[in-house]
């Protein structure tokens, strides 16, 4: 049996900036030395490129990303992702970062689009528009 996730006051702060304001686009959470406790890495501005780069190689991080783009007809739309980075050498972090992102998910009732990627390729920006499209 899980353990209940807590997000943490700096965590809670930078998910209702990213709503609120359109100075940031990215939150990336871990696990503080607390356990259970999702704590705010990353607050920031990133480009898609920016976003994946920042993602360690070999640990586990939660990702609310604003992803701009444009639709077939030219609009240009925004839609909430949220993204359970879980790279391969990671894995016995996952039941825990697992609870974290379906925890999140239930929080982020407004982001419809989750996806789990273990390979940066997996965050290629043509894939993330077609899963937000």
């Amino acid at each position: 049996m899980s353990s209940p996730i807590v997000l943490s006051e700096s965590s809670l702060a930078a998910l209702h900036h990213l709503r609120e304001r359109r100075e940031i686009n990215t939150v990336t959470l871990r696990y503080a030395q607390a356990p259970g406790v999702l704590v705010a890495e990353v607050e920031g501005n990133l480009t898609h490129d920016e976003l994946v780069q920042a993602l360690p190689a070999d640990d586990p991080r939660l990702v609310v990303h604003e992803l701009s783009f444009a639709s077939p007809d030219g609009t240009r739309r925004n839609a909430l992702l949220l993204i359970l980075w879980m790279p391969p050498d990671a894995h016995q972090q996952e039941e825990a970062y697992t609870d974290g992102y379906n925890a999140l998910k239930e929080y982020l009732v407004d982001v419809h689009v989750h996806l789990t990627a273990r390979r940066p390729a997996q965050l290629e920006y043509r894939r993330l528009v077609a899963l937000a499209g």
